[in-house]
């Protein structure tokens, strides 16, 4: 085996240079409105409203046939992200397009969300429905790509931990702020804003619309205040194939000079992939293995993002104190301990306490984890490194769906598919204890 290099990277990958002026008030609050726009796809859509509530209920053929269709339709969106991410991040950083894609991909996003609005009550939309949800992951994701590498355009090292905890504290809040707002318009009352009612679905049809408007009006802050990325002019422009033959030699150059960066980009897929999962299958174990009403559900998804954006704010200050590794492993063993006792515990209360538990760790890990990739990618090739951890992050994002899935068929019993989702994490975690952490705070300036 080769030797390690230290941080920051060798020649070949030049250290990242702090940011020349921190990113102003206004860049840094326009930036995190994106992800409180992006709540109503991860927190309404995906996981508390629409696929708890709707798509994996008994109008689609019961709990465990729907939630297996959507686990198997989100393990091939994976795939469909693996490809797609890292050469897209590679290319708006040669083009200097990376808020023009940002733009274009959270308009998509949007459309998905809204064509949800056609998935009708009837087990023959549910191939539909879990689609619209699959394909809907795969541009966030890629929107994604150039909303984490735009971190680094407004944050120094000695920032970026706090930023990126205020981002994902943005998106919590905002998930409570528009959960809040459909339960009050929409699923409490028996006739809705505009005379909607629960007939033929259409209180959770409306909320898909809601959710689309609340995408993409928040996210015009961020294509407004902070400034399109320079072009590389060292760079030539290749086709779109001839972009993964570059791919592949970054690929090469990091295993060569900074190995302790695919290291981190090999766990941080594992263990993200059961950060995912907790999100996309939660409210579902909630609602199905737990006893939960809708009226539980949207008292503990606002509950939950409170103690989440709790979470994600102190990961900041610990993660600039204290660095993204501690504060990652610290994260998972939580994660583990509190998902492991609701394998054998049952009820609501049993639920809400380790269930809140569960969110209170989730947040630090995810910004954490931006954060570590942060600090290691080099100036110039932010968006690259960027998709290149989104497509680890996906390369086995159908581990913890099939694991769940699997779980499910096999013991005949929702419940068990934790158990999938806890081996996911466990493996992240041991994959990460040898990666050597980068440097953070004061010491990298």
């Amino acid at each position: 085996m080769c030797r390690m290099t230290e941080y920051p990277p060798a020649a070949a990958f030049p250290p990242v240079a702090p940011a020349k002026t921190p990113g102003t008030p206004r860049q840094v609050i326009a930036w995190s409105l994106w992800d409180w726009g992006g709540a109503a796809f991860n927190a309404v859509m995906t996981t508390f409203i629409f696929t708890a509530l709707y798509l994996t209920g008994d109008a689609f053929g019961g709990a465990d046939k729907a939630t297996a269709t959507l686990a198997f339709a989100l393990s091939i969106s994976g795939f469909a992200i693996a490809l797609l991410a890292p050469v897209a991040g590679q290319r708006t950083d040669h083009s200097g397009r990376r808020k023009l894609w940002l733009g274009i991909n959270t308009a998509i996003v949007a459309v998905l969300t809204a064509a949800c609005f056609f998935v009708q009550p009837h087990e023959s939309y549910l191939l539909f429905g879990c689609m619209l949800i699959a394909a809907g992951h795969v541009f966030f994701e890629l929107a994604g790509v150039n909303y984490n590498a735009m971190l680094l355009q407004i944050s120094t090292k000695k920032t970026i931990g706090r930023i990126s905890g205020l981002g994902w504290a943005a998106g919590y809040l905002g998930g409570i702020v528009a959960l809040l707002i459909v339960y009050v318009a929409l699923i409490k009352p028996e006739v809705g804003v505009f005379g909607i009612t629960s007939a033929d679905g259409m209180t959770y049809r409306a909320v898909a619309l809601f959710s689309a408007a609340w995408i993409l009006v928040f996210s015009i802050p961020v294509l407004l205040a902070i400034p399109e990325s320079a072009p590389d002019p060292n760079m030539p422009k290749v086709g779109f194939f001839q972009s993964y033959r570059e791919l592949f030699r970054t690929i090469a150059l990091l295993w060569k000079t900074d190995r302790h960066t695919v290291y981190f980009l090999i766990s941080s897929a594992v263990f993200r992939d059961g950060l995912a999962a907790i999100f996309t299958f939660g409210a579902v174990l909630a609602v199905g293995s737990f006893g939960f009403k809708t009226g539980d559900v949207l008292i503990f998804a606002i509950a939950g993002n409170v103690v989440a954006a709790i979470g994600a704010l102190s990961a900041g200050f610990f993660d600039d104190k204290f660095g993204p590794k501690a504060v990652i492993v610290t994260s998972l063993v939580g994660l583990l301990v509190s998902g492991g006792a609701l394998l054998f515990l049952d009820g609501k209360n049993a639920f809400w306490f380790f269930g809140l538990i569960l969110c209170l760790f989730v947040g630090p890990a995810q910004s954490s984890a931006r954060t570590f990739m942060g600090r290691l990618a080099p100036e110039g090739q932010e968006g690259e490194l960027f998709g290149l951890y989104a497509t680890t992050g996906r390369a086995v994002s159908f581990l913890a769906p099939q694991l769940f899935g699997m779980c499910i068929i096999i013991f005949g019993a929702q419940r068990w598919g934790i158990i999938g989702i806890l081996a996911v994490l466990l493996l992240g975690l041991l994959l990460l204890l040898p990666v050597k952490a980068p440097p953070h705070g004061k010491s990298a300036l």
